[in-house]
C-alpha cells in the first residue's frame, strides 16, 4: 500500500500524537509498504527520510477556528496531485485534519480519521466546527477511536455515524519487553540521586498535574521518597516555573528531611524510559486527555500506575488491571482535577503494600504484551487500511 499519515507535527517533535504516528509509520514501512508523513515544518529537522519513512513539510499552522495561516494552498495541491491507496488523518482541531477536510472530495484515496477526544468539543467558540462535523465525518471510510467510552466516540454514536472501529493505544514493546539491568538500575540513582519509595510523573507542564502529584508528595506519609517529575523544560510554559520554585523548597525544606523531587528533561527518552522502570508507582493526575500513551507505557514498565479519569484513563485501569483510579471531580470545559485527599489515601496505600504493587504491574505487563504492542496494533491499523481500500474500490 501507499500510505500518506497527516499529523500536525512529527518527529523529531516530541508528543503523544507524534509518537503513535511515528510508530505506526515506521511499522508498516518495515511492513514493506511506502508511508508519507505530511506535517508542520521544523527548524530541527535533519532529514525529510526517517527509519524509511517520508516527510513532507509544511509551513502552515492554526485551525478552521482559529485560522489556517501559511501553505494551507501547496497543501491542497499536494493532497489533489499525489496518488496514495489510504490517506489517515491524526487528530482533529488541527491544520493537517481541517485544510484537509476543505479537499475532502477531491482526494480520491480511501480515508481514515483518527479523532484524538475532541478537546474542544465543550468549547462555545468550536461549535460551529462541531456542527458541521458529522457530515464531514460520513465522508470517510473509516473512523478509529481509542476508547469504547469517551466524548469522541460518543459523539459519532449520537450521530448515528456507521464507519466506527475502536484501536487502543499501545507502548513500544521495543523499550519495555527487556527489564533494567542491575548496573543500569545503580547508574540512574546515583545520576539523579534517587532513593527510598519512588513515584514518577511525565507531561507537558501545566494541565497534567504536575503540581497536584507534589501536593500530594509532600503529605505522604513515608520517611524516604523520591518524586521523578519530567516533562519539557521550557520556563515561562505553563506553571513551569511555579513547578519548580515548590519542588526547589520541598528539596531544601528541613521538615521534609528524606523526601526529594528530580527535575528531568522530558526530551531525554532513554533516561526517562529507564527512571519508569526504575519506579514504584507512576502517578498521573492529569486535567484532560484523550488516551493517554504514558498509562500503557507504566503498565509496559511492570509498575501500577494511579490517575485520574481524564480521557479513558480508567478503561485503560480495567483493560490492563494494571493501574487505580483516584475519584475524579469535575472541572470547567470537560476537564477534571483529582481530589487529592482520595489521591494521598490511595498512593499511601501503595506505598506501603509492595505486594499490591507487585501484583498490578506483573498483571499490568502481561496483559500489555499480549493486546497493546505497537506491533499489535499496528496489524489492526493496516488491516483496517485493506478493508477500506476494498470498500472504495468495490463501490
Amino acid at each position: 500500500m501507499k500510505i500518506l499519515h497527516c499529523v500536525e507535527f512529527y518527529y523529531p517533535s516530541i508528543g503523544g500524537a507524534q509518537e503513535v504516528v511515528r510508530h505506526l509509520s515506521e511499522r508498516m514501512v518495515r511492513a514493506g509498504h511506502e508511508v508519507t508523513v505530511a506535517t508542520t515544518k521544523l527548524s530541527n529537522r535533519e532529514s525529510l527520510v526517517h527509519n524509511g519513512v517520508k516527510i513532507v513539510e509544511f509551513e502552515v499552522s492554526g485551525n478552521a477556528v482559529n485560522g489556517i495561516k501559511g501553505e494551507k494552498k501547496k497543501y491542497h495541491d499536494f493532497l489533489r496531485q499525489e496518488k496514495f491507496d489510504v490517506v489517515m488523518n491524526y487528530a482533529a482541531q488541527q491544520w493537517t485534519a481541517d485544510a484537509f477536510f476543505e479537499v475532502i472530495d477531491d482526494v480520491k484515496a480511501a480515508k481514515v480519521f483518527v479523532p484524538c477526544g475532541y478537546s474542544a468539543l465543550y468549547d462555545p467558540a468550536y461549535a460551529s466546527y462541531f456542527k458541521k462535523l458529522p457530515a464531514i465525518l460520513r465522508k470517510y471510510d473509516a473512523t478509529v477511536y481509542l476508547s469504547n467510552d469517551y466524548r469522541d466516540i460518543n459523539f459519532a454514536r449520537e450521530h448515528k455515524l456507521e464507519n466506527i472501529t475502536v484501536i487502543p493505544n499501545g507502548a513500544n514493546e521495543e523499550e519495555f519487553t527487556e527489564p533494567l539491568s542491575v548496573e543500569r538500575r545503580r547508574f540512574l540513582r546515583t545520576k539523579y540521586g534517587i532513593g527510598g519509595f519512588t513515584i514518577m510523573t511525565i507531561g507537558l507542564y501545566g494541565e497534567k498535574g504536575h503540581l497536584d502529584v507534589l501536593k500530594v508528595f509532600r503529605k505522604l506519609p513515608v520517611s524516604q521518597a523520591t518524586f521523578i517529575s519530567a516533562g519539557s523544560i521550557r520556563p515561562g510554559e505553563g506553571n513551569y516555573d511555579q513547578f519548580e520554585a515548590e519542588a526547589e523548597q520541598v528539596n531544601l525544606s528541613r521538615k521534609l528531611i528524606g523526601k526529594r523531587v528530580v527535575m528531568v528533561d522530558g526530551a531525554n527518552r532513554e533516561d526517562v524510559r529507564d527512571l519508569l522502570k526504575l519506579s514504584d508507582v507512576y502517578v498521573f493526575l492529569s486535567n484532560i486527555e484523550c488516551s493517554p500513551l504514558v498509562l500503557f507505557e507504566a503498565a509496559a514498565a511492570s509498575i501500577p500506575f494511579l490517575a485520574t479519569s481524564a480521557g479513558n484513563s480508567a478503561e485503560i485501569a480495567e483493560w490492563t488491571g494494571g493501574g487505580l483510579i483516584v475519584k475524579s471531580l469535575e472541572a470547567p470545559n470537560g476537564r477534571v482535577r483529582a481530589d487529592l485527599k482520595d489521591t494521598l489515601w490511595k498512593l499511601t496505600k501503595l506505598a506501603h503494600n509492595p505486594r499490591l504493587r507487585r501484583q498490578l504491574g506483573s498483571h499490568g505487563h502481561d496483559v500489555w504484551q499480549k493486546k497493546y504492542t505497537w506491533n499489535r496494533l499496528t496489524e489492526e491499523y493496516l488491516t483496517l487500511y485493506e478493508d477500506a481500500i476494498n470498500r472504495r474500490g468495490a463501490s
